[in-house]
């Protein structure tokens, strides 16, 4: 099952799974890691020279709270996580808001309110970045990967079109430069 080489990896990231702690933690309503750090470690242990936190641009926690969609609330949730442990550069993003404000920040038309976390990491950019775990009561860890995990783990870089266009996806892999980060990954345009 992909899901558990995805957890093998995880499981023996100390650093993730200290930030997987923290937001579990955190008290923010359905909390998960997803996106570029999730893709750092298994691209970096898998195509790279190993998984290296202190690479990572940004610790994206996603979280659904459709009783605060306020500014103050996704401006607290970082505050929260940096309280806990100031090290990592976290973002907190309520995706239950999203809609109110994606369209400014993006661009493109209005977008319709995300009813799970799995509804939002569906969006992202790359398929192989739509994906977030999350570590639970009893310290398992749950997998979101709506578009399922080939492209994470096999390596590929794809567009997803849900909201990403190829010109934004262009921009994108100009910036984070996979195939020379990590030889070995594919770029599917």
């Amino acid at each position: 099952m992909r899901e558990d080489g995805l957890r093998d990896l995880v499981q023996h990231s100390p650093w993730l799974i200290r930030a997987l702690g923290v937001v579990r933690d955190s008290g923010l309503p359905d909390a998960w890691i997803g996106a570029g750090a999730i893709r750092d470690l298994v691209w970096g242990e898998r195509y790279g020279d190993g998984f290296d936190p202190s690479s990572v641009r940004d610790v994206v926690v996603v979280f659904h709270d459709p009783t605060d969609l306020s500014r103050d609330n996704d401006d607290r949730a970082p505050r929260r996580l940096v309280a806990a442990w100031p090290n990592p550069p976290w973002e907190a993003k309520n995706q239950a808001a999203a809609h109110t404000w994606y369209p400014a920040k993006f661009g493109g038309g209005p977008v319709a309110p995300l009813r799970t976390v799995a509804d939002a990491v569906a969006t992202w950019p790359e398929y192989a970045t739509a994906v977030a775990v999350r570590l639970d009561a009893h310290d398992q860890i749950t997998v979101s990967a709506p578009h399922g995990l080939d492209d994470l783990l096999d390596g590929v870089w794809r567009r997803n079109p849900a909201r990403v266009s190829a010109e934004i996806s262009r921009r994108r892999l100009s910036r984070h430069r996979p195939t020379e980060r990590w030889p070995g990954v594919r770029v599917v345009m």
